[in-house]
């Protein structure tokens, strides 16, 4: 499990080296055109896609289930992942507004980012107590909480390499 959960870390890294930074470079810099941004919304949406993919092949990897299990599991699986993706979009929309406004944030745009920000971790959470039932009626307990015991790690690893990508407010001054 530990050379499991090590190789999930190496591929949340090298997912997350150069695609959030370079966008943050980029909107440093300068706005980028109407057909640029369209070019990164893709990469990002491309991206965003390869993620889950990956972390479904890790949760795979991580979690063990009996054949039947699988059968049960991986349809809740699914809409669990569809439904944290609508959350997520609200973070990227965000994450995006960040770069857009990046070296002219008001300090109450600031504010809201940061307020915004917290209600989408808060919708997460809200997500997972939602879905301990239903996982639960398709898994034993202790597979649920490992299940969500791996989804939190591999989430915090992308946030992490996320957010050290992401300049601080107060570097744009």
């Amino acid at each position: 499990m530990k050379m499991k959960l090590v190789t999930v870390f190496v591929l949340a890294s090298a997912c997350f080296l150069s695609a959030p930074k370079t966008k943050a470079q980029a909107a440093a810099a300068q706005q980028p055109s109407a057909s640029a941004q369209q070019g990164i919304d893709q990469d990002v949406k491309l991206l965003r896609e390869d993620l889950r993919a990956k972390k479904k092949k890790l949760v795979a990897a991580n979690l063990q289930l009996t054949p039947d299990q699988a059968t049960k599991f991986w349809p809740v699986y699914d809409q669990y992942t569809a439904d944290l993706v609508k959350i997520n979009d609200q973070k990227y929309a965000l994450i995006k507004e960040y770069a857009d406004t990046w070296g002219t944030l008001t300090d109450d745009q600031a504010i809201s980012l940061m307020k915004r920000s917290l209600a989408v971790d808060e919708q997460v959470a809200q997500l997972r107590i939602k879905y301990i039932p239903i996982f639960n009626k398709v898994v034993p307990g202790k597979t649920t909480a490992s299940f969500f015991q791996i989804d939190r790690r591999l989430v915090a690893m992308i946030d992490l390499q996320l957010g050290s990508q992401l300049p601080l407010v107060q570097a744009q001054d």
